[in-house]
């Protein structure tokens, strides 16, 4: 390590904090370290930061961390809220212009839900403006795929998800996993999702409000569509003339992800939404 800044100066702060990196540090935490450290001391220089804002600052991620516990992620949230999960999300996963773009997981999403045959209907309570979701996956040349696995879930009819009312909704409302033919469809019944709120009651929530900002998500369903040779998608689609399309609390919405949901007055169900997932291969080494 060659130390060549003293002492700490505020011409030279960023330079006094990256030259005590040591010469063996593994390259990309020091490159990302570095970096931080600039863009971090060059914001402070810009606002001309307070030391009242500073301990107000320190003070909001103190609360942040103590929001945290095993059902909730308050830091994942304030990631979501300033823009910061979709744009990893987006520089993680660019692809071909016709391909099926990404959008954030979310925090809802739950590993051993049942696999249905195709058709089935994941509304366990019957409670909700019943939906057809139809379909294909297919790859960049429009041709089928079969076998890819398409994991679901939703909100109820009241925005929420099942694991956030254990006691109210049964196991796996709203949740299903589908296996494609050899023609690539798919197909399966649930409800129309709503728009719903964020959790609002922590720091987050309580930031958004001084910023003038509504904690709302509109109205989507999730897909996660993998498939062998594929890159996997993780996404959701949105309902077409929702309120919130515009202002998703999260920045999760891309115009290619929503969707129609016309209205089957005649059909088994009250409407119906169709949606193709085009993958892409995946990348090899």
């Amino acid at each position: 390590m060659t130390e060549t800044i003293a002492y700490f100066t505020e011409d030279d702060s960023v330079a006094a904090v990256t030259t005590r990196v040591g010469d063996g540090t593994d390259p990309r935490l020091a490159r990302v370290m570095n970096a931080l450290v600039a863009h971090l001391h060059a914001f402070i220089k810009d606002v001309e930061l307070t030391q009242a804002e500073w301990a107000l600052a320190i003070e909001f991620l103190t609360n942040t961390g103590q929001m945290c516990d095993g059902n909730r992620q308050e830091f994942i949230l304030l990631s979501d809220v300033l823009g910061v999960s979709m744009l990893v999300d987006a520089i993680n996963n660019r692809r071909p212009d016709r391909a099926t773009e990404n959008t954030v997981l979310g925090p809802f999403h739950v590993d051993g839900v049942p696999e249905y045959p195709m058709g089935a209907n994941i509304s366990k309570d019957g409670i909700g403006e019943s939906c057809l979701f139809e379909g294909r996956v297919v790859d960049l040349s429009g041709a089928p795929i079969p076998g890819a696995r398409v994991d679901v879930w939703s909100d109820n009819a009241d925005g929420f998800y099942d694991v956030q009312q254990p006691d109210v909704q049964p196991p796996h409302n709203n949740r299903g996993v589908f296996v494609t033919g050899t023609d690539g469809r798919y197909w399966f019944e649930g409800i129309k999702p709503v728009s719903y709120p964020i959790p609002d009651d922590g720091p987050v929530g309580q930031m958004l409000g001084h910023l003038g900002r509504h904690p709302f998500r509109p109205a989507h369903m999730h897909f996660i569509v993998s498939a062998p040779g594929h890159e996997t998608v993780i996404t959701h689609t949105f309902v077409r003339g929702d309120d919130y399309l515009r202002s998703d609390a999260v920045f999760g919405v891309k115009k290619t992800l929503i969707a129609d949901y016309a209205a089957t007055p005649d059909g088994p169900t009250i409407w119906k939404s169709t949606f193709d997932f085009v993958m892409t291969p995946e990348a090899t080494q």
